[in-house]
């Protein structure tokens, strides 16, 4: 049982014991999207492969699955290049692309869109292996222009991911627990909670120091949105070959897609009410790897942290901290979304390419959403007196 949503290694950088030229000529793609992207030359780079040019069919032989994922990274960045590097959205992916795409995805259980398990989870190397995870030791495997706004934005969630490691795995053992445990474990593993997510604020709140908003909403957002409730991609995508030719709508890469809050509302009782956009919290779990979803299922099905809270009132008071983290975490989103996306979004700029300013990358209402998330946390604090 892993404690953490990363992987129990780093990702790998490159194929390992391949001599496949397609896998080669798709790392040699992805290694370069910076500068094909500058030069404009993504669109024609793919339409000049052969049919079979970016095959992976050699990693299914052996099923490596740190290769696979690879691929999955790959396969995404330069999709998303190929769709959203142009001077306008191009509305069919060619089949040498979309063929491995659909498969990749289909064998890891998600859908063939960049997500946050590609953008992020298996997007990353230490630049000395013997240390720890930390904003001075994480750098990105794959970008689209790079620069260290780019590379800042995702090694922050890199690092909250690591930071909330402790979080997860205290509140995966919260969940197990019954009224045979006593008050001493329960209050041990909330303080673990609260201890670890303040560790995660911190980080969070260092966003600010590399990633300039302009630079995001211009540089670096346009490349993660996706097709779903797009307006500048109402028809949809055509997987050319897949999917019976029939346009595809899919959410776009969004820090809703991490596994880490959904988790703790699990594990902690937390609830959000009924709603389109408790739908969409719904949705975005289908984008998630399927071991991730299986935890968030298994703590909401088990839980009964509430009704053990309830029965003193240190617990109560240690559980609210908890949610006050929480809390904190989500008004911090907020104040960065209304930052990063609202305000950039007001500034007239001819040369912008910020995308759709109505809807996050996720295809939602993302200034509603995130204060409906911040202030229901709020609400469920348990009155102590």
């Amino acid at each position: 049982m892993t404690h953490s949503f990363l992987p129990k290694t780093p990702p790998i950088k490159k194929y390992s014991d391949t001599s496949s030229e397609s896998l080669q000529k798709l790392q040699e793609i992805a290694e370069n999207l910076p500068k094909l992207l500058l030069t404009g030359k993504v669109q024609s780079t793919i339409q000049s492969l052969a049919g079979d040019g970016l095959s992976v069919n050699e990693l299914f032989i052996e099923s490596r699955i740190k290769n696979i994922r690879l691929a999955m990274v790959h396969l995404s960045f330069i999709s998303h290049a190929y769709v959203w590097g142009g001077a306008k959205p191009e509305s069919t992916l060619p089949k040498v692309l979309a063929e491995p795409w659909v498969k990749v995805a289909k064998t890891l259980g998600r859908p063939p869109i960049l997500s946050y398990a590609s953008y992020c989870l298996d997007n990353w190397f230490k630049i000395n292996e013997d240390e720890k995870i930390s904003l001075d030791n994480v750098a990105l495997i794959n970008n689209f222009l790079g620069g260290v706004d780019e590379d800042w934005f995702v090694t922050i969630h890199v690092c909250i991911e690591d930071a909330a490691s402790e979080a997860i795995k205290a509140a995966y053992a919260l969940a197990e627990m019954t009224d045979i445990n006593s008050e001493q474990e329960i209050l041990h593993n909330l303080k673990a909670i609260t201890g670890s997510l303040k560790k995660v604020n911190k980080i969070f709140s260092r966003m600010p120091e590399k990633c300039d908003p302009y630079i995001y909403y211009h540089r670096v957002r346009p490349f993660i949105f996706g097709t779903k409730d797009n307006p500048d991609l109402k028809e949809g995508l055509v997987y050319e070959g897949e999917f019976a030719n029939k346009p595809q709508f899919f959410r776009g890469e969004t820090g809703a897609q991490s596994s880490i809050m959904p988790f703790l509302d699990g594990a902690l009782g937390v609830y959000h009410t009924k709603d389109s956009l408790r739908h969409y919290l719904n949705e975005m779990r289908e984008y998630m790897p399927p071991e991730h979803r299986a935890m968030i299922d298994h703590v909401e099905s088990i839980s009964q942290a509430i009704s053990l809270i309830n029965q003193s009132k240190n617990l109560v008071d240690e559980y609210n901290k908890c949610l006050e983290e929480i809390r904190a975490f989500r008004a911090l989103h907020l104040e960065f979304a209304g930052t990063y996306i609202n305000k950039q979004s007001q500034i007239k700029n001819p040369f912008g390419r910020g995308g759709s300013t109505i809807t996050g990358t996720g295809g939602t209402p993302f200034m509603k959403y995130l204060k409906k998330h911040r202030d229901e946390t709020e609400d469920q604090k348990i009155d102590s007196d």
